[in-house]
């Protein structure tokens, strides 16, 4: 069953996306060489702590931090430590969610640590979150499940192939729906699948979290021993960028984004619900 959300827990959901907002913030100026992914936590929890809101990734499922650090060829789930220190020229993926009065929010980005890195790095990041903002531009009344993944598939098939031949469109893992969970029904592929059917309409107080993972090579990959760290099966390099999304009467609301997704969806043509909070 897909929770329908009214505008009132909708304005509370905003609330929550505005703290990961503030999250990704401060994390992505400490993300400099020499910092380590503990560093990154740390700066996580104050933010979230500062905020008077919750973390749902800490002790969810067993999660042992608050945030998730995915260097390099990880694609997501990555545990922060105080081993893995960031380099010149790495790319990490920080996920990262909050909790205010029971309502969530959940959102990804990638950043590039320090500088000198290659065109197709660059360009990965950039495909894999614009191919986010045309899944996000399909949350309309009427479309269905499926056209948001269309919408990802389409935009990442469209672009010139890398140097290393290939984009991989990660296969195991995608979005969600949100909201009094972190992780809820419906999950959505960000790639078009004959065996998943067209999924539910879209319709006013639908939520999700629309995620997409792209590697420079394989789309398959694997889970280290401590049950959570996912790797390319190639070691290729991926990227990871996602907000939560809400569909009310006005039209989409990007919950994670600080103006509510308005200057991106102008681009494909989409005018942004209001801000319930403004």
């Amino acid at each position: 069953m897909v929770e329908i959300k009214t505008p009132e827990q909708i304005a509370k959901m905003r609330e929550a996306g505005l703290v990961v907002a503030a999250v990704h913030a401060a994390t992505r100026e400490a993300a400099v060489p020499g910092a380590t992914t503990k560093d990154l936590d740390e700066v996580a929890r104050k933010v979230i702590a500062e905020h008077g809101a919750k973390s749902n990734f800490l002790g969810y499922g067993g999660f042992p931090a608050t945030i998730c650090t995915s260097v390099n060829e990880v694609v997501v789930h990555g545990i922060p430590d105080e081993k893995t220190v960031l380099k010149d020229g790495d790319i990490i993926s920080i996920d990262a969610g909050a909790i205010v009065e029971g309502w969530h929010g959940d959102a990804a980005f990638t950043a590039f640590v320090g500088t000198g890195h290659a065109p197709e790095l660059i360009e990965l990041s950039r495909v894999t979150e614009e191919s986010m903002w045309a899944g996000i531009a399909a949350v309309r009344t009427g479309n269905r499940l499926v056209d948001i993944s269309k919408a990802i598939e389409g935009y990442i098939r469209r672009q010139p192939r890398p140097a290393s031949g290939k984009y991989g469109i990660i296969e195991d893992y995608g979005g969600h729906g949100i909201g009094s969970e972190m992780h809820m029904d419906p999950h959505l592929l960000n790639y078009v699948s004959r065996k998943r059917g067209k999924g539910p309409k879209l319709v006013p107080g639908f939520c999700i979290a629309i995620e997409p993972m792209v590697s420079l090579g394989t789309a398959k990959t694997h889970v280290l021993a401590d049950d959570w760290t996912v790797l390319t099966d190639d070691k290729s390099w991926s990227s990871h960028w996602e907000h939560s999304v809400a569909l009310t009467e006005q039209g989409p609301l990007v919950l994670t984004a600080v103006d509510g997704g308005r200057a991106k969806l102008a681009e494909y043509g989409v005018t942004a619900a209001p801000d319930p909070l403004a």
